[in-house]
Protein backbone atom coordinates (compact mmCIF):
# COMPACT_ATOMS: atom_id res chain seq x y z
CA UNK A 1 0.00 0.00 0.00
CA UNK A 2 2.77 2.46 0.91
CA UNK A 3 4.57 1.67 -2.34
CA UNK A 4 1.46 2.58 -4.25
CA UNK A 5 1.13 5.87 -2.43
CA UNK A 6 4.75 6.76 -3.07
CA UNK A 7 4.43 6.00 -6.77
CA UNK A 8 1.38 8.23 -7.28
CA UNK A 9 0.08 11.23 -5.36
CA UNK A 10 -3.13 10.75 -3.41
CA UNK A 11 -5.98 11.49 -5.81
CA UNK A 12 -7.70 13.83 -3.33
CA UNK A 13 -4.69 16.17 -3.55
CA UNK A 14 -5.11 16.61 -7.29
CA UNK A 15 -7.30 19.19 -9.00
CA UNK A 16 -10.44 17.22 -10.00
CA UNK A 17 -10.99 19.62 -12.91
CA UNK A 18 -7.56 19.07 -14.45
CA UNK A 19 -8.75 17.08 -17.49
CA UNK A 20 -11.41 19.69 -18.19
CA UNK A 21 -8.69 22.31 -17.83
CA UNK A 22 -6.62 20.42 -20.40
CA UNK A 23 -9.56 20.58 -22.82
CA UNK A 24 -9.64 24.39 -22.47
CA UNK A 25 -5.87 24.61 -22.91
CA UNK A 26 -6.05 22.53 -26.10
CA UNK A 27 -8.94 24.65 -27.33
CA UNK A 28 -6.84 27.76 -26.75
CA UNK A 29 -3.91 26.15 -28.56
CA UNK A 30 -6.17 25.35 -31.50
CA UNK A 31 -6.81 29.07 -31.92
CA UNK A 32 -3.11 29.82 -32.45
CA UNK A 33 -2.65 27.26 -35.23
CA UNK A 34 -6.00 27.68 -36.98
CA UNK A 35 -5.57 31.46 -36.90
CA UNK A 36 -2.28 31.17 -38.77
CA UNK A 37 -2.90 28.32 -41.20
CA UNK A 38 -6.35 29.54 -42.26
CA UNK A 39 -4.89 32.59 -44.00
CA UNK A 40 -2.97 30.78 -46.76
CA UNK A 41 -6.12 29.83 -48.70
CA UNK A 42 -7.38 33.43 -48.49
CA UNK A 43 -4.29 35.16 -49.95
CA UNK A 44 -5.48 35.22 -53.60
CA UNK A 45 -8.83 36.70 -52.52
CA UNK A 46 -7.12 39.30 -50.32
CA UNK A 47 -4.91 40.26 -53.24
CA UNK A 48 -7.96 41.00 -55.37
CA UNK A 49 -10.16 42.68 -52.75
CA UNK A 50 -7.48 44.81 -51.08
CA UNK A 51 -5.32 45.33 -54.22
CA UNK A 52 -2.27 43.96 -52.43
CA UNK A 53 1.11 43.31 -54.02
CA UNK A 54 3.01 40.05 -53.51
CA UNK A 55 5.29 41.78 -51.02
CA UNK A 56 2.31 43.08 -49.01
CA UNK A 57 0.72 39.63 -48.99
CA UNK A 58 3.96 38.20 -47.66
CA UNK A 59 3.85 40.72 -44.83
CA UNK A 60 0.30 39.69 -43.95
CA UNK A 61 1.74 36.24 -43.22
CA UNK A 62 5.12 37.38 -41.87
CA UNK A 63 3.75 39.97 -39.42
CA UNK A 64 2.09 37.21 -37.40
CA UNK A 65 5.14 34.93 -37.38
CA UNK A 66 7.65 37.67 -36.60
CA UNK A 67 5.78 39.12 -33.63
CA UNK A 68 4.81 35.67 -32.36
CA UNK A 69 8.36 34.29 -32.46
CA UNK A 70 9.96 37.47 -31.14
CA UNK A 71 7.71 37.79 -28.08
CA UNK A 72 7.60 34.11 -27.00
CA UNK A 73 10.28 34.29 -24.30
CA UNK A 74 9.06 37.62 -22.97
CA UNK A 75 5.45 36.40 -22.83
CA UNK A 76 6.49 33.16 -21.11
CA UNK A 77 8.45 35.10 -18.49
CA UNK A 78 5.54 37.48 -17.89
CA UNK A 79 3.22 34.53 -17.34
CA UNK A 80 5.62 32.98 -14.82
CA UNK A 81 5.94 36.24 -12.91
CA UNK A 82 2.40 37.68 -12.93
CA UNK A 83 0.20 34.66 -13.55
CA UNK A 84 -0.21 32.21 -16.41
CA UNK A 85 -4.01 32.24 -16.37
CA UNK A 86 -4.01 36.02 -16.70
CA UNK A 87 -1.54 35.82 -19.61
CA UNK A 88 -3.70 33.19 -21.32
CA UNK A 89 -6.92 35.16 -20.97
CA UNK A 90 -5.26 38.41 -22.04
CA UNK A 91 -3.93 36.61 -25.10
CA UNK A 92 -7.38 35.25 -25.96
CA UNK A 93 -8.93 38.69 -25.58
CA UNK A 94 -6.27 40.33 -27.76
CA UNK A 95 -6.70 37.61 -30.40
CA UNK A 96 -10.45 38.25 -30.40
CA UNK A 97 -9.90 41.99 -30.88
CA UNK A 98 -7.30 41.41 -33.61
CA UNK A 99 -9.56 38.97 -35.48
CA UNK A 100 -12.56 41.30 -35.30
CA UNK A 101 -10.53 44.26 -36.56
CA UNK A 102 -8.98 42.14 -39.34
CA UNK A 103 -12.42 41.07 -40.55
CA UNK A 104 -13.34 44.73 -40.98
CA UNK A 105 -10.02 45.86 -42.51
CA UNK A 106 -10.38 47.89 -45.71
CA UNK A 107 -6.68 48.35 -46.52
CA UNK A 108 -3.77 45.94 -46.61
CA UNK A 109 -1.84 48.01 -44.05
CA UNK A 110 -4.69 47.75 -41.56
CA UNK A 111 -4.70 43.99 -42.08
CA UNK A 112 -0.94 43.71 -41.51
CA UNK A 113 -1.28 45.64 -38.22
CA UNK A 114 -4.12 43.34 -37.11
CA UNK A 115 -2.05 40.28 -37.93
CA UNK A 116 0.81 41.64 -35.81
CA UNK A 117 -1.62 42.08 -32.90
CA UNK A 118 -2.82 38.49 -33.36
CA UNK A 119 0.82 37.35 -33.31
CA UNK A 120 1.38 39.10 -29.98
CA UNK A 121 -1.77 37.45 -28.63
CA UNK A 122 -0.55 34.03 -29.80
CA UNK A 123 2.75 34.60 -27.98
CA UNK A 124 0.78 35.04 -24.74
CA UNK A 125 -1.49 32.05 -25.39
CA UNK A 126 0.84 29.27 -26.47
CA UNK A 127 3.47 29.28 -23.64
CA UNK A 128 0.70 29.72 -21.08
CA UNK A 129 -1.12 26.56 -22.18
CA UNK A 130 1.87 24.26 -21.72
CA UNK A 131 3.14 25.92 -18.53
CA UNK A 132 -0.31 25.66 -16.90
CA UNK A 133 -0.45 22.00 -17.94
CA UNK A 134 2.89 21.29 -16.26
CA UNK A 135 1.71 22.88 -13.04
CA UNK A 136 -1.65 21.08 -12.68
CA UNK A 137 -0.73 17.54 -13.66
CA UNK A 138 1.35 15.28 -11.40
CA UNK A 139 4.39 13.53 -12.91
CA UNK A 140 2.58 10.22 -13.48
CA UNK A 141 -0.09 11.93 -15.65
CA UNK A 142 1.96 14.71 -17.20
CA UNK A 143 3.41 12.74 -20.09
CA UNK A 144 -0.08 11.70 -21.22
CA UNK A 145 -1.37 15.28 -20.90
CA UNK A 146 1.59 16.60 -22.89
CA UNK A 147 0.91 13.99 -25.58
CA UNK A 148 -2.67 15.28 -25.95
CA UNK A 149 -1.38 18.87 -26.07
CA UNK A 150 1.23 17.93 -28.70
CA UNK A 151 -1.34 16.06 -30.78
CA UNK A 152 -3.51 19.18 -30.82
CA UNK A 153 -0.63 21.41 -31.91
CA UNK A 154 0.41 18.97 -34.61
CA UNK A 155 -3.01 18.26 -36.06
CA UNK A 156 -4.59 21.71 -35.84
CA UNK A 157 -2.73 23.19 -38.82
CA UNK A 158 -4.69 21.12 -41.33
CA UNK A 159 -8.08 22.39 -40.11
CA UNK A 160 -7.69 26.12 -40.78
CA UNK A 161 -7.34 26.02 -44.60
CA UNK A 162 -10.44 23.84 -44.99
CA UNK A 163 -12.52 26.15 -42.80
CA UNK A 164 -11.24 29.19 -44.71
CA UNK A 165 -11.98 27.60 -48.06
CA UNK A 166 -15.57 26.97 -47.01
CA UNK A 167 -16.05 30.49 -45.64
CA UNK A 168 -14.61 32.13 -48.76
CA UNK A 169 -17.07 30.15 -50.87
CA UNK A 170 -20.08 31.40 -48.90
CA UNK A 171 -19.17 34.74 -47.26
CA UNK A 172 -16.98 37.86 -47.68
CA UNK A 173 -13.19 37.66 -47.39
CA UNK A 174 -13.12 39.02 -43.83
CA UNK A 175 -15.02 35.97 -42.58
CA UNK A 176 -11.80 33.91 -42.55
CA UNK A 177 -10.65 35.94 -39.55
CA UNK A 178 -13.84 35.19 -37.64
CA UNK A 179 -13.43 31.40 -37.81
CA UNK A 180 -11.87 31.49 -34.33
CA UNK A 181 -14.41 33.77 -32.64
CA UNK A 182 -16.72 31.02 -31.29
CA UNK A 183 -13.69 29.03 -30.09
CA UNK A 184 -12.21 32.10 -28.36
CA UNK A 185 -15.53 32.92 -26.69
CA UNK A 186 -15.84 29.37 -25.35
CA UNK A 187 -12.21 29.29 -24.17
CA UNK A 188 -12.57 32.64 -22.40
CA UNK A 189 -15.79 31.79 -20.59
CA UNK A 190 -14.90 28.21 -19.69
CA UNK A 191 -11.34 29.20 -18.78
CA UNK A 192 -12.65 31.73 -16.28
CA UNK A 193 -14.00 28.83 -14.20
CA UNK A 194 -11.88 25.82 -15.17
CA UNK A 195 -8.31 27.14 -15.46
CA UNK A 196 -6.61 27.56 -12.05
CA UNK A 197 -4.29 30.37 -11.06
CA UNK A 198 -0.61 29.54 -11.50
CA UNK A 199 2.64 31.51 -11.22
CA UNK A 200 6.24 31.28 -10.06
CA UNK A 201 5.95 31.12 -6.23
CA UNK A 202 9.36 32.78 -5.88
CA UNK A 203 8.20 35.74 -8.01
CA UNK A 204 11.57 36.06 -9.70
CA UNK A 205 12.33 39.56 -11.03
CA UNK A 206 11.85 40.23 -14.73
CA UNK A 207 14.76 40.44 -17.14
CA UNK A 208 13.85 43.42 -19.37
CA UNK A 209 17.24 43.56 -21.09
CA UNK A 210 17.03 39.86 -21.92
CA UNK A 211 13.46 40.35 -23.16
CA UNK A 212 14.49 43.10 -25.58
CA UNK A 213 17.52 41.16 -26.83
CA UNK A 214 15.59 37.93 -27.35
CA UNK A 215 12.80 39.76 -29.18
CA UNK A 216 15.20 41.51 -31.53
CA UNK A 217 17.42 38.47 -32.08
CA UNK A 218 14.72 35.87 -32.72
CA UNK A 219 12.62 38.31 -34.74
CA UNK A 220 15.59 39.14 -36.98
CA UNK A 221 16.44 35.44 -37.43
CA UNK A 222 12.87 34.55 -38.46
CA UNK A 223 12.75 37.63 -40.72
CA UNK A 224 15.88 36.45 -42.52
CA UNK A 225 14.41 32.98 -42.99
CA UNK A 226 11.16 34.43 -44.35
CA UNK A 227 12.96 36.73 -46.81
CA UNK A 228 15.62 34.27 -47.99
CA UNK A 229 13.53 32.25 -50.50
CA UNK A 230 12.28 35.39 -52.28
CA UNK A 231 15.29 37.71 -52.09
CA UNK A 232 17.98 35.03 -52.15
CA UNK A 233 20.22 33.65 -49.42
CA UNK A 234 23.09 35.85 -50.57
CA UNK A 235 21.11 39.09 -50.86
CA UNK A 236 22.16 42.06 -48.75
CA UNK A 237 18.83 42.14 -46.89
CA UNK A 238 19.02 38.44 -45.97
CA UNK A 239 22.67 38.56 -44.92
CA UNK A 240 22.09 41.72 -42.89
CA UNK A 241 19.17 40.09 -41.06
CA UNK A 242 21.22 37.00 -40.23
CA UNK A 243 24.26 39.05 -39.17
CA UNK A 244 22.11 41.22 -36.90
CA UNK A 245 20.47 38.11 -35.41
CA UNK A 246 23.83 36.45 -34.69
CA UNK A 247 25.23 39.54 -32.99
CA UNK A 248 22.12 40.23 -30.90
CA UNK A 249 21.68 36.60 -29.87
CA UNK A 250 25.37 36.42 -28.88
CA UNK A 251 24.85 39.49 -26.69
CA UNK A 252 21.68 37.87 -25.29
CA UNK A 253 23.62 34.71 -24.33
CA UNK A 254 26.38 36.78 -22.72
CA UNK A 255 23.83 38.75 -20.71
CA UNK A 256 21.90 35.67 -19.60
CA UNK A 257 25.14 34.11 -18.35
CA UNK A 258 25.82 37.20 -16.23
CA UNK A 259 22.45 38.02 -14.70
CA UNK A 260 21.27 36.41 -11.45
CA UNK A 261 17.73 35.66 -12.71
CA UNK A 262 18.08 34.95 -16.44
CA UNK A 263 14.98 34.72 -18.59
CA UNK A 264 16.55 31.65 -20.23
CA UNK A 265 19.01 29.71 -18.08
CA UNK A 266 21.84 28.80 -20.46
CA UNK A 267 22.87 25.89 -18.24
CA UNK A 268 19.75 24.09 -19.50
CA UNK A 269 21.53 23.46 -22.79
CA UNK A 270 24.00 21.23 -20.96
CA UNK A 271 21.07 18.96 -20.14
CA UNK A 272 20.61 16.41 -22.97
CA UNK A 273 16.86 16.27 -22.31
CA UNK A 274 16.63 19.98 -23.14
CA UNK A 275 19.20 20.32 -25.93
CA UNK A 276 18.44 17.08 -27.79
CA UNK A 277 14.70 17.65 -27.42
CA UNK A 278 14.96 21.23 -28.75
CA UNK A 279 17.14 20.26 -31.72
CA UNK A 280 14.87 17.35 -32.59
CA UNK A 281 11.77 19.55 -32.40
CA UNK A 282 13.27 21.99 -34.91
CA UNK A 283 13.86 19.16 -37.38
CA UNK A 284 10.39 17.67 -36.94
CA UNK A 285 8.68 20.97 -37.74
CA UNK A 286 11.15 21.63 -40.54
CA UNK A 287 10.04 18.37 -42.14
CA UNK A 288 6.31 18.91 -41.58
CA UNK A 289 6.05 22.51 -42.80
CA UNK A 290 8.62 22.07 -45.59
CA UNK A 291 6.73 19.11 -47.03
CA UNK A 292 3.33 20.80 -46.67
CA UNK A 293 4.72 23.86 -48.47
CA UNK A 294 6.04 21.83 -51.42
CA UNK A 295 3.22 19.30 -51.68
CA UNK A 296 0.55 22.00 -51.46
CA UNK A 297 2.09 23.53 -54.59
CA UNK A 298 2.31 20.08 -56.18
CA UNK A 299 -1.40 19.47 -55.55
CA UNK A 300 -2.43 22.80 -57.05
CA UNK A 301 0.09 23.42 -59.83
CA UNK A 302 0.80 19.88 -61.03
CA UNK A 303 -2.31 17.85 -60.18
CA UNK A 304 -4.69 20.78 -60.70
CA UNK A 305 -6.56 20.79 -57.38
CA UNK A 306 -8.03 24.02 -56.03
CA UNK A 307 -6.62 25.58 -52.85
CA UNK A 308 -9.50 24.08 -50.87
CA UNK A 309 -9.07 20.72 -52.62
CA UNK A 310 -5.39 20.71 -51.69
CA UNK A 311 -6.23 21.56 -48.07
CA UNK A 312 -8.78 18.76 -47.83
CA UNK A 313 -6.14 16.26 -48.95
CA UNK A 314 -3.97 17.19 -45.97
CA UNK A 315 -6.83 16.53 -43.52
CA UNK A 316 -5.81 12.88 -42.85
CA UNK A 317 -2.78 14.28 -41.02
CA UNK A 318 -4.97 15.42 -38.11
CA UNK A 319 -6.58 12.10 -37.05
CA UNK A 320 -3.30 10.23 -37.61
CA UNK A 321 -1.51 12.77 -35.42
CA UNK A 322 -4.09 12.50 -32.64
CA UNK A 323 -4.29 8.69 -32.69
CA UNK A 324 -0.53 8.13 -32.69
CA UNK A 325 0.55 10.95 -30.35
CA UNK A 326 -1.90 9.98 -27.62
CA UNK A 327 -0.56 6.41 -27.63
CA UNK A 328 3.10 7.40 -27.68
CA UNK A 329 3.50 7.76 -23.88
CA UNK A 330 2.87 4.01 -23.44
CA UNK A 331 5.47 3.20 -26.07
CA UNK A 332 7.97 5.60 -24.49
CA UNK A 333 7.37 4.11 -21.02
CA UNK A 334 7.93 0.60 -22.33
CA UNK A 335 10.78 1.07 -24.82
CA UNK A 336 12.32 4.40 -23.80
CA UNK A 337 11.71 7.86 -25.23
CA UNK A 338 15.01 7.80 -27.13
CA UNK A 339 13.99 4.66 -29.04
CA UNK A 340 10.49 5.90 -29.81
CA UNK A 341 11.69 9.31 -31.00
CA UNK A 342 14.49 7.74 -33.03
CA UNK A 343 12.03 5.38 -34.72
CA UNK A 344 9.72 8.33 -35.41
CA UNK A 345 12.54 10.26 -37.06
CA UNK A 346 13.49 7.19 -39.08
CA UNK A 347 9.88 7.02 -40.34
CA UNK A 348 10.10 10.71 -41.28
CA UNK A 349 13.29 9.98 -43.23
CA UNK A 350 11.63 7.06 -45.06
CA UNK A 351 8.54 9.14 -45.87
CA UNK A 352 10.62 12.01 -47.22
CA UNK A 353 12.53 9.63 -49.49
CA UNK A 354 9.22 8.12 -50.63
CA UNK A 355 8.30 11.54 -51.99
CA UNK A 356 11.05 10.98 -54.56
CA UNK A 357 8.50 8.77 -56.30
CA UNK A 358 6.35 11.76 -57.26
CA UNK A 359 5.90 12.41 -60.97
CA UNK A 360 3.70 14.77 -62.97
CA UNK A 361 0.86 12.23 -63.08
CA UNK A 362 1.19 10.54 -59.67
CA UNK A 363 -2.04 9.47 -57.99
CA UNK A 364 -3.13 11.19 -54.79
CA UNK A 365 -3.14 7.78 -53.13
CA UNK A 366 0.62 7.52 -53.50
CA UNK A 367 0.97 10.93 -51.85
CA UNK A 368 -1.35 9.66 -49.10
CA UNK A 369 0.91 6.61 -48.70
CA UNK A 370 3.81 9.04 -48.11
CA UNK A 371 1.81 11.21 -45.69
CA UNK A 372 0.96 8.27 -43.39
CA UNK A 373 4.54 7.38 -42.30
CA UNK A 374 5.50 11.07 -42.26
CA UNK A 375 2.66 12.00 -39.90
CA UNK A 376 3.13 8.85 -37.82
CA UNK A 377 6.82 9.61 -37.36
CA UNK A 378 6.17 13.23 -36.45
CA UNK A 379 3.52 12.20 -33.90
CA UNK A 380 5.82 9.58 -32.35
CA UNK A 381 8.62 12.12 -31.93
CA UNK A 382 6.72 15.23 -30.93
CA UNK A 383 5.20 14.43 -27.54
CA UNK A 384 8.26 12.64 -26.02
CA UNK A 385 10.48 15.55 -27.05
CA UNK A 386 8.04 18.09 -25.62
CA UNK A 387 7.97 16.10 -22.36
CA UNK A 388 11.78 15.94 -22.42
CA UNK A 389 12.15 19.71 -22.84
CA UNK A 390 9.66 20.48 -20.08
CA UNK A 391 11.18 17.93 -17.68
CA UNK A 392 14.49 19.78 -17.83
CA UNK A 393 12.98 23.10 -16.72
CA UNK A 394 11.95 23.79 -13.08
CA UNK A 395 8.15 23.82 -12.76
CA UNK A 396 8.25 27.35 -11.37
CA UNK A 397 9.80 28.55 -14.67
CA UNK A 398 7.52 26.47 -16.88
CA UNK A 399 6.67 29.52 -18.99
CA UNK A 400 10.28 29.83 -20.08
CA UNK A 401 10.47 26.11 -20.91
CA UNK A 402 7.24 26.31 -22.85
CA UNK A 403 8.50 29.36 -24.74
CA UNK A 404 11.64 27.42 -25.74
CA UNK A 405 9.50 24.51 -26.93
CA UNK A 406 7.30 26.89 -28.91
CA UNK A 407 10.28 28.78 -30.35
CA UNK A 408 11.78 25.55 -31.71
CA UNK A 409 8.48 24.83 -33.46
CA UNK A 410 8.31 28.30 -35.01
CA UNK A 411 11.97 28.19 -36.03
CA UNK A 412 11.54 24.72 -37.51
CA UNK A 413 8.49 25.86 -39.50
CA UNK A 414 10.36 28.88 -40.87
CA UNK A 415 13.38 26.72 -41.72
CA UNK A 416 11.18 24.14 -43.43
CA UNK A 417 9.69 26.66 -45.86
CA UNK A 418 12.95 28.59 -46.32
CA UNK A 419 15.44 25.73 -46.64
CA UNK A 420 13.40 23.05 -48.44
CA UNK A 421 11.70 25.72 -50.55
CA UNK A 422 15.06 27.22 -51.56
CA UNK A 423 16.55 23.81 -52.32
CA UNK A 424 13.59 22.99 -54.55
CA UNK A 425 13.79 26.39 -56.29
CA UNK A 426 17.54 25.99 -56.85
CA UNK A 427 17.14 22.58 -58.46
CA UNK A 428 14.19 23.88 -60.49
CA UNK A 429 16.40 26.52 -62.09
CA UNK A 430 19.20 24.00 -62.72
CA UNK A 431 16.79 21.52 -64.32
CA UNK A 432 15.23 24.18 -66.57
CA UNK A 433 18.67 25.23 -67.81
CA UNK A 434 19.34 21.67 -68.97
CA UNK A 435 16.29 21.64 -71.26
CA UNK A 436 16.23 25.31 -72.23
CA UNK A 437 16.73 24.45 -75.90
CA UNK A 438 13.34 22.72 -76.01
CA UNK A 439 11.54 25.86 -74.79
CA UNK A 440 10.48 28.63 -77.19
CA UNK A 441 12.92 31.53 -76.83
CA UNK A 442 10.14 34.01 -76.05
CA UNK A 443 9.07 31.92 -73.04
CA UNK A 444 12.45 31.13 -71.48
CA UNK A 445 12.45 34.03 -69.03
CA UNK A 446 9.01 33.09 -67.65
CA UNK A 447 9.97 29.43 -67.33
CA UNK A 448 13.21 30.25 -65.50
CA UNK A 449 11.31 32.47 -63.05
CA UNK A 450 9.02 29.88 -61.44
CA UNK A 451 6.47 27.18 -62.16
CA UNK A 452 3.44 29.52 -61.79
CA UNK A 453 5.03 31.98 -64.26
CA UNK A 454 5.74 29.17 -66.69
CA UNK A 455 2.17 27.83 -66.51
CA UNK A 456 0.76 31.33 -66.98
CA UNK A 457 2.96 31.77 -70.06
CA UNK A 458 1.89 28.37 -71.43
CA UNK A 459 -1.76 29.49 -71.39
CA UNK A 460 -0.83 32.26 -73.84
CA UNK A 461 0.69 29.79 -76.29
CA UNK A 462 -0.85 27.15 -78.48
CA UNK A 463 -0.16 23.58 -79.48
CA UNK A 464 3.34 22.16 -79.21
CA UNK A 465 4.88 25.33 -77.75
CA UNK A 466 2.47 25.32 -74.80
CA UNK A 467 3.12 21.62 -74.24
CA UNK A 468 6.90 22.13 -74.33
CA UNK A 469 6.77 24.95 -71.79
CA UNK A 470 4.42 23.08 -69.47
CA UNK A 471 6.38 19.83 -69.64
CA UNK A 472 9.75 21.47 -69.01
CA UNK A 473 8.48 23.51 -66.05
CA UNK A 474 6.57 20.65 -64.43
CA UNK A 475 9.46 18.19 -64.70
CA UNK A 476 11.87 20.82 -63.34
CA UNK A 477 9.55 21.40 -60.37
CA UNK A 478 9.35 17.67 -59.68
CA UNK A 479 13.15 17.51 -59.81
CA UNK A 480 13.25 20.29 -57.22
CA UNK A 481 10.95 18.35 -54.89
CA UNK A 482 13.11 15.23 -55.29
CA UNK A 483 16.24 17.16 -54.33
CA UNK A 484 14.64 18.91 -51.33
CA UNK A 485 13.14 15.74 -49.83
CA UNK A 486 16.42 13.86 -50.31
CA UNK A 487 18.28 16.45 -48.25
CA UNK A 488 15.47 16.45 -45.70
CA UNK A 489 15.52 12.66 -45.50
CA UNK A 490 19.27 12.64 -44.91
CA UNK A 491 18.89 15.20 -42.10
CA UNK A 492 16.13 13.14 -40.49
CA UNK A 493 18.25 9.98 -40.66
CA UNK A 494 21.19 11.72 -38.97
CA UNK A 495 18.84 13.15 -36.33
CA UNK A 496 17.47 9.66 -35.62
CA UNK A 497 20.97 8.51 -34.71
CA UNK A 498 21.74 11.62 -32.63
CA UNK A 499 18.46 11.41 -30.71
CA UNK A 500 18.96 7.72 -30.00
CA UNK A 501 22.39 8.53 -28.59
CA UNK A 502 21.64 11.63 -26.51
CA UNK A 503 17.93 11.85 -25.61
CA UNK A 504 17.29 10.42 -22.12
CA UNK A 505 15.13 7.27 -22.07
CA UNK A 506 12.68 8.82 -19.62
CA UNK A 507 11.52 12.35 -18.84
CA UNK A 508 12.03 12.97 -15.10
CA UNK A 509 9.26 15.40 -14.16
CA UNK A 510 9.23 17.24 -10.85
CA UNK A 511 6.08 17.75 -8.79
CA UNK A 512 3.86 20.76 -9.58
CA UNK A 513 4.60 23.91 -7.63
CA UNK A 514 2.05 25.77 -5.56
CA UNK A 515 -0.46 27.84 -7.48
CA UNK A 516 -1.84 31.23 -6.70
Amino acid sequence: MSATLSAKPVESNLDPRRWWTLAILCLSLLIVFVGNSSLNVALPTLSQKLHASNSQLQWVVAAYSLVFAGLLFSAGALGDRFGRKGALQLGLLLFLVGAALASAATTIHQLIACRALMGAAAALIMPSTLSILVNIFPPHERTKAIAIWAATSGGAGAIGPVASGYLLGHFWYGSVFLVNVPIIALALVAGRFLVPMSRDPQKAPLDPRGAVLSTLGIGSLVYGLIQAPERGWGSSATLAAFAFAIVILAVFVAWELRTDEPMLDMSLFRNPAFSAGSAGMILIFLSMFGVMFLISQYFQLILGFSALGASVRFLPMSPIMVLVATRTPRLAARFGAHRVVSLGMALVAVALLMFRGLETDTSYWYVFACIVPLTTGIAMAMSPMTASIMSAVPARRAGTGSAMNDATRELGAALGVAVLGSLAASRYGHSVDRVIASIPESSRSAVRSSLPSALARAKELAGSEAAAVTSAAEHAFISGIHFAVTVGGALAAVAAVVVFRYLPPKAMHEDPVATG
